[in-house]
């Protein structure tokens, strides 16, 4: 519950005007009121002033219902806030929360007209997060009080607030408002002043990424919510967020973004100057990249872009036997995932030793399941029964399906399609599991380069939903059906896409990490601070230095080499400190030292 604090517990910010009504500065007044500071809420609209009290009114009746207030309480934080059609309100604001619409004509209005109406002690916020602060604060009769306030939507749930500094905001104003933040119950992360800040600024160059493939038709829109919402665990898919925000909000943030950096990265993807024009905004108008049920509706229903259901094309394949080549954990859990689908998997390795210590993984993790009750014991041998070990690549002479799992070296991979050419029977499938090399590279190394596809699991396979489809120029429909198919028998969330670096997920994922490490390297903001405004302001499961240690720099540099290689675009080249720590032999946990230290084992 959010208890209100006694006006001797409150920080010397007790009286707080937020300019601005719209659904963030609703939701800032609810957040400031809640924990027990007046509130005076302005707004040029008084129509829009009075929507901003009903929806106060409003929420705080469902925080009775729930529980989280009481009656009392609810009273108390509607006594506590007022509103105003004329900035004069603010006269007594010991802090202005200025979040008004992202344009430096309002803003600076704004500000030069409280110049004039508020104390020389009283703190001036901007809630922008794509607008210079520094040129905000330069334009003020007093710039040392002026700073950024970004809170995160919707701001009564989100933890995040970024207190941005100019080089001109006083520390005492920053140590207020951190302060005041804290006692909010949110976590302030100080950051300096550039367009998006830390979590704005890492997240739209990736939705900008996002609208960029879809754009070019590399992928559909479901495909890529999807393999971003499986692959990384993200709470939505990059198009249905920027439908969500509002696609001409991120317009107006990555235009400033690239006004600043001039990186390509963050350069508008043209498809959201044309959606902007034509009104299709997202959800607030009904239709983005999605049709929605009405304008402002969460609903999205069917329209000429969305997939038939059940509609596959192409007959596939049969298959009733699978073999998997390599002897690593991604190996051993895509022949988990066979097995448990009931399928009669070979797994063979270079050595009939590896092929069994390989098989002996598979057992372990079965008897994990068995312990935490997901499996019966007698399932448990079952499916391992049904997982033959081979020290030779002849043992897939009769597999309908030949998945490859070893080491991400193309020319090895090359070798290993040539072998199975030579074994496999004609008809088989044969896919790799490559997630940064070319496949029609492995297809040219065979004889049926129409028998070859693209099948990224994701580790650990057992666990993990998705698998990237990747099709080459030359892969048959047959072929492309039977993948389809056998990954909806083995329940996995197949994804579409075509032969290009870093297929949907890497493509998208690694150049917003090589932009968290650039920050780093800049001595913007922390490894701490960044990774918690993304895991606070951005939903992530983990933040990108987390991520980086546990996927390994190593891994993560050869992926963000592979992806500047092929699109030449210097905004990808990968970060020096990234090269510098692989340099050293800090490759994350499995070293024991990446961008963190971590206890040996």
């Amino acid at each position: 519950m959010a208890t209100p604090l006694s006006d001797s517990s409150l920080s010397p910010l007790k009286t707080i005007a937020v300019v601005g009504l719209g659904t963030m500065g609703t939701g800032i007044t609810e957040v400031l009121a809640k924990a027990g500071r007046e509130v005076i809420g302005i707004d040029i609209s008084e129509a829009q002033a009075a929507k901003c009290v009903a929806a106060l009114e409003a929420r705080t009746a469902h925080c009775v219902e729930r529980g989280r207030l009481t009656e009392q309480e609810r009273a108390d934080t509607l006594a506590r806030v007022r509103t105003a059609t004329d900035l004069a309100a603010a006269a007594d604001a010991d802090l202005v929360i200025e979040v008004a619409p992202e344009s430096y004509e309002i803003k600076h209005r704004i500000f030069r007209e409280l110049d004039g109406v508020v104390r020389p002690e009283t703190i001036l916020a901007t809630g922008t997060n794509a607008l210079s602060v520094t040129r905000l604060a330069a334009d003020s009769a007093r710039p040392e009080r002026v700073l950024g306030l970004h809170f995160f939507n919707p701001a009564p749930a989100m933890k995040l607030v970024e207190v941005v500094s100019s080089v001109l905001t006083a520390p005492g104003a920053v140590a207020s408002v951190t302060d005041l933040a804290i006692e909010l119950g949110k976590e302030p992360v100080a950051v300096g002043d550039r367009p998006g800040f830390v979590a704005d600024g890492l997240l739209f160059g990736y939705l900008n990424q996002a609208a960029a493939m879809y754009e070019a038709r590399y992928a559909s829109r479901e495909d890529i919510d999807a393999a971003m919402r499986l692959g990384c665990g993200l709470p939505m898919g990059p198009l249905a967020l920027l439908d969500l925000i509002g696609i001409d909000t991120a317009r107006t943030v990555l235009e400033a973004m690239y006004a600043e950096s001039h990186d390509r990265l963050h350069a508008p993807a043209p498809i959201l100057k044309q959606l902007s024009e034509a009104g299709l905004t997202g959800r607030k108008s009904g239709r983005g990249f999605y049709t929605y049920e009405a304008p402002g509706s969460a609903t999205v229903v069917p329209d000429a872009l969305t997939p038939a259901a059940g509609d596959t094309g192409a007959a596939g394949r049969p298959v009733s036997s699978v073999g998997v080549a390599g002897s690593g954990t991604m190996a051993s859990g895509i022949a988990e995932v066979f097995a448990k689908a009931g399928y009669d998997v070979v797994l063979a390795a270079r050595s009939a030793e590896k092929a069994q210590a390989a098989k002996a993984r598979i057992g372990k993790s079965l008897s994990r399941s068995v312990d935490k009750g997901r499996l019966t014991a007698e399932a448990a041998a079952q499916i391992l029964d049904r997982i033959t070990p081979a020290g030779s690549y002849d043992a897939f002479a009769e597999v309908d399906l030949a998945v490859e799992a070893i080491a991400e070296d193309l020319e090895v991979k090359r070798q290993l399609f040539a072998t199975l050419d030579k074994v496999c029977k004609p008809g088989a499938v044969l896919a790799t599991t490559t997630s940064s090399l070319p496949v029609v590279a492995c297809a040219r190394a065979t004889s049926r380069p129409q028998d070859v596809i693209g099948m990224h699991f994701f580790n650990p396979a057992p666990a993990m939903k998705l698998v990237e489809v990747v099709r080459t120029v030359l892969t048959a429909d047959d072929v492309h059906a039977t993948v389809r198919e056998v990954c909806t028998k083995i329940k996995k969330h197949a994804v579409d896409c075509g032969d290009r670096a870093g297929f949907i997920v890497n493509a998208l994922l690694f150049p917003y990490l090589n932009n968290a490490i650039k920050m780093v390297q800049e001595h913007y903001a922390s490894l701490d601070d960044i990774d918690a405004a993304m895991k606070l302001g951005g939903g992530y499961p983990m933040g990108p230095f987390e991520l980086l240690d546990v996927v390994g720099l190593d891994v993560s540099l050869a992926i963000e080499k592979v992806l500047h290689r092929e699109f030449r675009d210097p905004g990808l080249a990968p970060a020096p400190l990234l090269e510098h720590l692989v340099a050293a032999g800090c490759l994350g946990r499995k070293t024991g030292r990446g961008f963190r230290e971590y206890a040996r084992r």
